[in-house]
């Protein structure tokens, strides 16, 4: 399965507006903990994969999962093989890759105001230390692709963004090199 998302910085406010305009469905707010690691064999950032823990809270009650996500495919939109599995334990599951040698490398924290929009997945992401951004994403078999990158295109306009301003690189990455930036 593919992941098929396009991320870009907008208001909060102006795609609220869009979101109940085009009756998009509230799916409540969660806060994610994600901590990503690298290998001891190879450097995820040379390879274009990543490998997470995320801690999940919402109302009370924290869950975690184990997301492996491979090289970005084509030249439009953040498309990408995914795996993930939920987790008893994440403490364990960190605990498990320390042991294995795999690195942590940063923590990224984000607030998450989650909408359902057709068969798409708006999501309005607070991220500590980078700002605000608006996630549209489906899910697509490989023969599906090229279709799901245009509807995902599409959505992302009709709340009155520009798919031309997608950012492609994960939070991650704007939060090290905002990190690399810093005196």
């Amino acid at each position: 399965m593919y992941e098929v998302e396009m991320k870009v910085r907008a208001d909060h406010g102006r795609v609220r507006d869009a979101l109940r305009e085009l009756g998009a469905s509230a799916r409540g707010a969660i806060t994610q903990r994600d901590t990503y690691y690298d290998a001891p064999t190879r450097d995820f950032a040379e390879t274009d994969e990543a490998l997470r823990v995320r801690r999940e809270e919402r109302g009370g009650t924290e869950r975690a999962r184990l997301t492996y996500k491979g090289p970005l495919i084509g030249e439009t939109s953040k498309t990408r093989e995914e795996y993930e599995t939920d987790l008893g334990d994440g403490d364990a599951a960190a605990a498990i890759l320390d042991s294995l040698g795999f690195v942590p490398v940063e923590t990224v924290e984000k607030v998450r105001e989650r909408f359902s929009l057709a068969e798409y997945a708006v999501t309005l992401d607070s991220v500590a230390g980078v700002g605000e951004f608006v996630e549209v994403e489906t899910e697509a078999s490989e023969g599906d692709v090229d279709a799901a990158r245009e509807g995902v295109a599409r959505t992302v306009e009709s709340l009155g963004l520009d798919p031309d301003e997608e950012i492609r690189v994960s939070y991650l990455e704007l939060l090290l090199e905002r990190d690399r930036d810093r005196p």
